[in-house]
Formats: C-alpha cells, sequence, structure tokens
C-alpha cells in the first residue's frame, strides 16, 4: 500500500473505548485483544491503510496504519454495551472484550462467555474502525483517555 493511493487520514480512524473501572493492566490486555481482534478479524473489505515506515538506516517499521487510533475513557460497563450495540446497527466493524476472556484457557473463556447472558457481561473495551463522521456521531460523549 501507498500512502498516494489512500484517502485523507481523517476521513477514516480507530476507535477504542476502554473502561476506567477496570485494573490498567488488564485493560491493556483488553486494548491488545481488541486491536489484534479488530486488525486480524477484517476480511479485506475494508481498507486500513497500513503502511511500511522505513528509517534513513533502511530498517523497516512495518504495518502501521495511515489513519488515526483514538483511545477513548467509559465511565462503565453499560456505556460500552450501548456503543456495540450502535455498531452492530450502524454495521461498523468492532471487536469487544468482556471479563469472561480472561479467565482459564482460551476453551474455559469460550465456555464461560457462552454461558453468560448478554446483558450480565462486563465489558472492558471496544474497538472500532470506520468512518470519523460515523464514529463521532456516537462517540463524541467520551472523553480522552
Amino acid at each position: 500500500m501507498q500512502i498516494q493511493d489512500l484517502p485523507d487520514e481523517n476521513t477514516w480512524r480507530f476507535v477504542a473505548i476502554l473502561n476506567h473501572k477496570i485494573e490498567t493492566g488488564r485493560l491493556f490486555n483488553a486494548l491488545g485483544h481488541v486491536t489484534a481482534g479488530l486488525s486480524g478479524g477484517n476480511s479485506g473489505d475494508i481498507e486500513m491503510g497500513f503502511l511500511q515506515y522505513r528509517d534513513k538506516g533502511g530498517g523497516v517499521h512495518p504495518n502501521i496504519s495511515h489513519f488515526p487510533f483514538i483511545v477513548l475513557k467509559a465511565d462503565n460497563s453499560n456505556q460500552i454495551r450501548t456503543v456495540r450495540q450502535e455498531a452492530i446497527r450502524r454495521q461498523i466493524l468492532f471487536t469487544d472484550f468482556t471479563s469472561t476472556m480472561t479467565v482459564g484457557t482460551s476453551q474455559e473463556q469460550l465456555d464461560v462467555t457462552l454461558a453468560t447472558m448478554e446483558p450480565d457481561l462486563e465489558y472492558y473495551g471496544i474497538c472500532l474502525f470506520g468512518r470519523t463522521q460515523k464514529l463521532r456521531q456516537f462517540t463524541k460523549k467520551f472523553s480522552i483517555f
């Protein structure tokens, strides 16, 4: 991907919203998972604008997105739940992370999540990728983390 092939960098963005009530280490874990999941789970239908940065010595610093990555703060899990519902309604690409994803093995996490009704999930974070104006319509009330 060449930079001249991409739209203006402010037309699209990543937005992560984290539950500030959760301990910092767990939030970083959640942020890593939602970011990896969003990027890795993208079927390629949406161009996330990954560029290969090169330094003067020829070193490559790979796969940095052309688009901004904004981290916002939610007051609680329910605010993230509301954002998730809005992302589904608007068909915006997202990945979320809940407390059920922090226990035991991956299989145990899958089992606990499956056994938990959505209203009972505690959301640690969500990451979205979409057009800046669409995301701002329902994320502008959150402050920078």
